[in-house]
């Protein structure tokens, strides 16, 4: 399964409705550390395609959804769980670590 790039348009959708768990990738083009977790992210979303969908969300096109799940630091991943965020984690993880925070 593809990552699915997450907008304020297509978040109710994509994430809160979704049927699966969501892993949402909080991330920048200009910042290093997202640029080293995007090839690990889009690694979990092979992997797990099917029982996870993973999702991006640009912090500097979508200011909104960031302040609103108070990503202060990138890359911030959230876990979202029947529309409810479960877990929060900031700065670079492996695949381990990833794996690790899964339901």
């Amino acid at each position: 399964m593809a990552v699915v790039k997450v907008t304020a348009d297509n978040f109710e959708e994509e994430v809160i409705k979704s049927k699966i768990p969501v892993l949402v990738d909080f991330w920048a083009t200009w910042c290093g550390p997202c640029q080293m977790q995007g090839p690990v992210v889009d690694e979990v979303a092979e992997e797990f395609a099917g029982k996870l969908k993973v999702g991006k969300i640009n912090v500097d096109e979508e200011g909104s959804l960031a302040q609103k799940y108070s990503v202060m630091s990138i890359p911030t991943l959230i876990l979202f769980q029947n529309g409810e965020v479960v877990k929060k984690e900031m700065g670079f993880h492996s695949m381990e670590e990833i794996k690790a925070m899964l339901p």
